[in-house]
């Protein structure tokens, strides 16, 4: 059993930064895949990036490639996103997911799942 608590969201100016944490309880972190989904209002929920348990191998949409980068600290319990490059249409509620074993781009995959932390960037 995992539990998540996203925190970092917040108002940015479009091209400006933000970085997201995602706090994991439980002694078995290291062994879940973690990612990072996004939810604009009136749309669909979609992939932003993917992290192996190891921290060895990434997965990122083509919308954010180059200016996101995930990555966790198994020690702390912590999967990070930092969003660089922001853009207005970066706007959504950020969710972060864990799944036993490898990582997948399928929302579905996830058993796991945070409340999610707003962030909105202005142009």
């Amino acid at each position: 059993q995992v539990q998540l608590v996203e925190s970092g969201g917040g108002l940015v100016q479009a091209g400006g930064s933000l970085r997201l944490s995602c706090a994991a309880s439980g002694r078995t972190f290291s062994s879940y895949a973690m990612a990072w989904f996004r939810q604009a209002p009136g749309k669909e929920r979609e992939f932003v990036a993917a992290i192996s348990w190891s921290g060895g191998s990434t997965y990122y949409a083509d919308s954010v490639k180059g200016r996101f980068t995930i990555s966790r600290d198994n020690a702390k319990n912590t999967v990070y996103l930092q969003m660089n490059s922001l853009k207005p249409e970066d706007t959504a509620v950020y969710y972060c997911a864990a799944t036993k074993g490898v990582y997948y781009s399928d929302a579905d995959q996830y058993g796991y799942w945070g409340q999610g932390t707003q962030v909105t960037v202005s142009s």
